[in-house]
């Protein structure tokens, strides 16, 4: 039997650890240990030892129907009914297994007579019987009860581990789409503005090769999942759509250097990484500058990392504590966060003034590519 569905099938895990349990009770603790402490046992022990074993069978299956009806009651109510309910299963046990055993092995006028012969001692060894049979019966029932309480708790806590396992999941996801999905709305107003101008200025073809340029980037943006992993390649193929709207803005003041090693265009890399990067290199460096300006994108593969830099040369950025001032820069703090997110220790991200001016983002993320064979 598969030990995992035995532990996810409430009820047939309650009964084979009730009939094991009980098992192992009357053959070791009962049984053998009476056969153990006295010279012989009467040949109907077995039976006797079988018959009280299924009676608390029983009486524990009713305790389980009453910790279950309580159990979402008030915890003072299932610890009353912890202490009252193994209390009444001990008495009931103990009755149960003393009609029994007086029926079979021990008659009552035998009984009688020897505690006659005991004279006054009698009524104290009654007494002392007596509990001390309540004693051992309540001991027992008290570990069952103990033993069902820990493993209910134990799966309420596992339930509950499992609920913020899964709460801090979602969470996760959800931070990671709302950092990818903040596209600057200033790109948006900026590119239908541009649009705007087109039409008025009758540059109808240029306004809808625009239009479809924007459309393909946006779609491109929202279709893709941000939990999901791209290849460079793709990332450049994107990034190449933004700089095709954003340089009918800038025309010749926007240039762009690529360099790429072949190894590192397939790496894999979160969806649109580098957009909010060129995003920002744009609006606080080449639309800064009165000339062209030139953004730069360098990737490699390096010690099982891949290595992505971008670099502008535009007027730059006063930097505290190798962060940019808040208010400053959306787009780099969300690149962080998201690279924090989705690899935790396991990456850098830097920032740094570039020579002669300008600003350098370095980031260092583990080198990945999709398995032989699965397509892209």
């Amino acid at each position: 039997m598969s030990t995992i569905p035995l532990l996810n099938d409430r009820r047939r895990l309650f009964w084979v650890l009730q009939l094991a349990g009980w098992a192992g009770w009357g053959l070791f603790g009962k049984y053998l240990y009476t056969r153990a402490a006295l010279d012989e046992v009467p040949p109907s022990y077995a039976f006797y030892v079988s018959l009280i074993t299924v009676i608390a069978i029983v009486i524990t299956l009713g305790l389980r129907y009453l910790y279950r009806y309580l159990w979402d009651r008030n915890i003072w109510i299932r610890g009353l009914a912890f202490i009252g309910g193994s209390a009444a299963a001990g008495f009931l046990w103990m009755k149960s297994r003393a009609f029994i055993y007086y029926s079979w092995f021990e008659h009552g006028k035998d009984m009688t007579d020897w505690l006659e012969k005991m004279g006054p001692a009698a009524e104290l060894f009654e007494k002392v019987s007596y509990l001390e049979s309540y004693f051992s019966s309540l001991t027992v029932m008290m570990a069952w009860s103990v033993f069902y309480f820990s493993i209910k708790y134990y799966r309420v806590f596992q339930e509950m581990q499992s609920s913020a396992l899964k709460s801090a999941s979602m969470a996760h996801e959800a931070q990671l789409k709302m950092l990818r999905y903040q596209l600057n709305p200033h790109f948006l107003f900026n590119t239908l503005n541009a649009i705007s101008t087109l039409i008025l200025e009758r540059q109808i073809d240029l306004a809808n090769r625009m239009v479809t340029k924007m459309s393909s980037f946006l779609r491109y943006s929202l279709d893709n999942d941000p939990m999901q992993k791209i290849t460079l390649e793709q990332e450049i193929t994107a990034l190449k759509l933004y700089l095709d709207i954003e340089k009918v803005r800038f025309e010749d003041r926007l240039n762009l250097d690529l360099d790429i090693e072949e190894e590192a265009r397939s790496a894999l890399i979160p969806s649109l990484l580098l957009q909010p990067l060129v995003e920002n290199a744009i609006k606080y460096g080449i639309a800064q500058m009165d000339g062209p300006g030139h953004l730069r994108i360098a990737a490699r593969v390096f010690a099982g990392d891949l290595l992505l830099q971008l670099s502008d040369d535009g007027p730059g950025a006063e930097l505290i504590d190798g962060q940019v001032p808040a208010g400053k820069g959306v787009g780099l703090r969300n690149t962080r966060e998201r690279l924090k997110e989705l690899y935790g220790n396991r990456h850098s991200f830097r920032l740094e003034a570039n020579d002669p001016s300008g600003l350098i983002v370095s980031i260092r993320i583990p080198y990945e590519t999709r398995p032989a064979g699965q397509d892209d």
